[in-house]
């Protein structure tokens, strides 16, 4: 080691074959003593060759780093450091555990001192040499072996590795190697869709923001490099069981990040860490554990040991892109968070075991997490990614004039802040990535212009970015490979074919299709046929998968299918697909298809475009936004929104009565069931399924429809969704208790099955008078809906969004309410009883004669409520905020007060008696000045009342 003592290029510059220095020196020292040497002399000499090996490698790799500090004399600091390390004394069961696991040794801590110590006296600060020490020990392990390999008659004593168990070692390290440069280093370098230029000439660092214990984003925070927060998670020793879990929506840059950090990862952390990238649209199913999954997800050579997880000389860090694209089967039925309780379980394991010390960063869409978070593990450091903001946009800008100059991207600029440009488009879209390239991409290419954006909302904007997308590569792009133009028939025709592989890409899963089903889909669409004919595209030949290639589209990760390049463009073109066939179905036989006019057909249409799985909310979103698009001047709306609803709403009816699935002797669903198992060679959905997500998927239209028709004077009175049915003359519904039936049917599609698939569209919902008993509506957006006289008698609506809504003289006994956001929300005359209101938001809410006896809402704030004649007696209220709130004539009998904030508030004739209004851990409860005591009865009697209130309001 007293080599660090000379300048450290001389180290590179020598090239002094340290590994066989250390054995001569073994030989030698055998010649001169006549004695063998013990296993702690042998480590301890050929151990500091395997590091000075690794160090060597590591400096000759950067010539930047080696320059900076190469020609650095030593200090004196260093010597005596040096001097200290000749006399450790290393024992035999330390030597052991040196072979074993050198950077966990006591010679690793010892040689990482003195390392350290010489890179900082040579110009690196603490942290960088912190970090390059950790490398060089992580990485003296595959030298070592090789070192005593090679000792020969010094070491034959002490039992030398056979070659074969050199050979696997060095293999297992060859095959790292080989990965990281193969699968990781090429990742950044990958061309951004068709262009010339890859993502690591316009990737710019993400900011995110942290989001707390009950899931909430902490929107007041300062937002951070999302990188540093990964290197600083992977650091702290007191982190090692958490998971890194990255959320964000679509389009804000998640998989990108994951092969950008991957890449530094292996840069500057390899083989301290060692990053393994997992797409999880490419793990074919969830084993029963995570460890298990792994060793079917990563087929790479060092993974083909059954302990290669267990190998202490290796730590890996996973990259788990893309929770939401988990295949079909992985998200339903509790599949999603069941995966997530593996990961979780998986990496408290990893911080209890020497063994394993792995860690796992997992991305994917925020909302996919809906209704499942209280299922979720605990040990998740959940963070979202947040859009550019002035700094890094500017960032991404300078690094478009790099690659198209700055008369381009001038221009770019001035379409960005032009008066004409809507703010949505400012303030979101242009700084989210994908949809900022698209933007600046088309702008270059003259294909999108500042007026076509006026008048539009946020969705019209996107879809109106998303469309010219389509147009742009269609055109522009293709027309580039094939070395011709196209005309617009043509284009068209290929427009509509991508729309059937988008719908099958979705109904696949959402992430790749195989070609025959695309193939099988268009064979059966006779004016597809034709098209194809038209064009010269054979059904069933290479052509058409050249075709399906021009697009977005790339060989997906199973043989002989095909993904988007971005499951946006999937989505928006899915959404394409469906608003196609909602025209239709209000007026056969205008457009694509001409069909028998009868129900029948339209229902089989029903069950085969969307009994699959769920509708996600971004295809929802662009298919209204498709459908309530204005048409283009001259040309008929095709969008007949009363016609439209009034054929889905038969359809739910019959639906509801189970028509579809008693038909003899095939029914709808075990038809589409058939197809799809045909089609995609999985047994998973049946029939009930099918059955299921149609129906659900025809009743989130319905509540979109119902939404829209309740904006506009001129569809109020001819659009209203009554899930339940419409009241009858004396206001009662004709099956209140058809939704609950409904939800309990959706059991067989999992056990949140109701409300993952549908808790999203609820807002606005008229579920007034339903028999909603004990139904499972956690984390559901009630927003506005009509629950007034509802029965939600021991209902789970935790965490729901219920703000707005009306909730007057509902049963909301025994109801599960906690964090649910109430703000809003008018709940005067309604039974609360036994409640669980914790950590609740009643901000703004009508509460006036409602009944909380009994109810538990501690920690929940009713600032500025009127619960004026509100019965709370027996409620707790412990840590409650009342500030402000008007509690005059109400009962608090009982209640427990201890702690709640009563300053501001109105109790002038409240029932106090036998309230308790102190806690001997919490507190008593504070007041001021301007709480209102006038009247209040019963306070002589309550229990545990402050002194100080006592002397105020002169009781004895």
């Amino acid at each position: 080691m007293e080599v660090l003592n000379s300048p450290l290029a001389q180290v590179v510059g020598t090239g002094l074959p340290f590994v066989g220095i250390a054995a001569k020196l073994l030989a030698l020292f055998m010649e001169k003593t006549q004695q063998q040497p013990t296993l702690a002399e042998c480590i301890f000499l050929v151990s500091q060759a395997a590091y000075l090996e690794s160090f060597k490698e590591f400096l000759g790799q950067d010539a930047s780093l080696l320059n900076r500090i190469g020609q650095t004399p030593v200090s004196d600091g260093v010597k005596q450091l040096l001097k200290n390390l000749a006399d450790l004394e290393l024992s035999d069961e330390a030597a052991q555990k040196t072979v074993i696991c050198f950077r966990d040794s006591i010679l690793a801590t010892e040689f990482n001192l003195v390392l350290s110590e010489r890179l900082q006296q040579a110009g690196l600060n603490a942290d960088e040499a912190q970090i390059l020490t950790k490398r060089v020990a992580a990485n003296t392990g595959r030298y070592l072996i090789a070192a005593w390999a090679i000792s020969g008659e010094a070491m034959k004593h002490l039992g030398q590795p056979s070659i074969s168990e050199w050979r696997e070692e060095q293999e297992k390290y060859h095959s790292i190697d080989n990965y990281l440069q193969e699968q990781i280093a090429s990742l950044p370098l990958q061309p951004v869709f068709a262009e010339n230029f890859s993502f690591k000439d316009i990737y710019v660092p993400l900011k995110a923001k942290a989001i707390d214990a009950n899931g909430k984003l902490i929107e007041d925070a300062e937002a951070f490099d999302l990188e540093t927060w990964a290197k600083q998670l992977l650091a702290d020793e007191n982190k090692q069981n958490r998971v890194m879990f990255v959320e964000a929506g679509p389009g804000r840059g998640k998989s990108v990040f994951c092969r950008m950090f991957a890449d530094r990862v292996r840069q500057d952390l390899h083989p301290v860490w060692t990053p393994v990238l997992i797409r999880l649209r490419d793990i074919p199913a969830l084993q029963k554990s995570f460890r298990e999954t792994l060793k079917d997800a990563v087929t790479a050579g060092f993974a083909s040991d059954d302990d290669w997880l267990t190998d202490r000389n290796t730590r890996y860090l996973f990259f788990l892109d893309g929770f939401d694209e988990l295949l079909m089967e992985g998200r339903s039925s509790g599949g999603l968070e069941q995966f997530l309780k593996q990961v979780g379980q998986f990496q408290r394991d990893c911080q209890q075991s020497s063994e394993m010390r792995h860690r796992v960063l997992i991305t994917g869409r925020t909302l996919a997490l809906q209704g499942i978070e209280r299922q979720m593990p605990d040990n998740l450091d959940r963070v979202e990614i947040q859009v550019m903001d002035d700094g890094l946009q500017q960032q991404w800008l300078s690094k478009w004039e790099a690659l198209f100059g700055a008369e381009k991207t001038s221009a770019f600029q001035q379409f960005l802040q032009d008066e004409c440009c809507p703010e949505n488009v400012k303030s979101e879209l242009s700084r989210e990535p994908l949809l900022l390239y698209l933007l600046a991409a088309m702008h270059r290419d003259k294909i999108l212009k500042v007026e076509d954006f006026q008048g539009t909302n946020s969705t019209q904007a996107k879809i109106l970015i998303y469309n010219q997308a389509v147009n742009w590569v269609l055109t522009e792009q293709r027309s580039k490979l094939l070395n011709r133009n196209l005309t617009e028939l043509e284009t068209e025709d290929l427009r509509r074919i991508l729309t059937e592989a988008a719908l099958c890409v979705v109904q696949s899963g959402g992430e790749c299709a195989p070609v025959a089903m695309i193939e099988e889909r268009l064979k059966a669409d006779s004016s597809v046929k034709a098209l194809l004919e038209k064009a010269q595209i054979p059904i069933g030949d290479n052509p058409l998968r050249n075709a399906l290639a021009v697009f977005y589209l790339q060989q997906g990760s199973k043989e002989g299918s095909v993904e988007f390049v971005h499951k946006s463009f999937g989505e928006f073109l899915c959404a394409e697909r469906l608003k196609e066939s909602l025209e239709e179905w209000t007026e056969p036989g205008k457009k694509r298809i001409k069909f028998n006019t009868q129900d029948s057909q339209m229902d089989w249409e029903i069950y085969d475009l969307l009994g699959y799985g769920p509708l996600t909310e971004e295809i929802v979103e662009y298919l209204m936004g498709l459908l309530t698009t204005p048409a283009v001047a001259g040309e008929e709306s095709q969008f007949r929104p009363v016609e439209l609803f009034q054929r889905l709403e038969d359809f739910y009816l019959r639906w509801c009565e189970g028509e579809f699935i008693d038909m003899l002797p095939e029914s709808l669903p075990q038809k589409k069931m058939r197809l799809l198992r045909d089609q995609l060679k999985t047994q998973k959905l049946g029939q009930r399924q099918i059955d299921v997500y149609a129906g659900l998927n025809v009743m989130m239209l319905l509540l979109e429809l119902h939404r829209y028709g309740q904006q506009r004077d001129e569809l109020k009175d001819k659009i209203m969704f009554y899930p339940c049915g419409k009241p009858n003359a004396e206001g009662r519904l004709d099956d209140a208790s058809r939704l609950l039936r409904l939800i309990g049917y959706s059991y067989c599609i999992g056990y949140f099955g109701f409300v993952q698939t549908v808790r999203r569209f609820l807002s606005g919902a008229n579920l007034s008078g339903a028999h909603l008993s004990g139904a499972n509506l956690s984390g559901a957006n009630l927003s506005g809906a009509n629950l007034s006289r509802a029965d939600l008698s021991g209902a789970n609506l935790s965490r729901a969004e219920l703000s707005g809504a009306n909730l007057s003289r509902a049963d909301l006994s025994t109801t599960d309410l906690t964090i649910a956001n109430l703000s809003g929300a008018n709940l005067s005359g309604a039974n609360l009883s036994d409640a669980y209101l914790n950590g609740a938001n009643l901000s703004g809410a009508q509460i006036s004669g409602a009944y909380l006896r009994g109810a538990y809402v501690c920690r929940t704030n009713f600032s500025g409520i009127n619960l004026s004649r509100a019965d709370l007696s027996r409620a707790d209220l412990m840590g409650a905020n009342l500030s402000d709130a008007n509690l005059s004539d109400a009962n608090l009998m009982g209640a427990n007060l201890s702690y709640a904030n009563l300053m501001g508030a109105n109790l002038s004739n409240a029932n106090l008696i036998g309230a308790n209004l102190n806690d001997r851990t919490i507190g008593y409860i504070k007041w001021d000045e301007d709480t209102n005591w006038e009247n209040v009865r019963g306070l002589d009697t309550a229990v545990n009342v402050p002194e100080a209130l006592r002397q105020q309001l002169g009781m004895q």
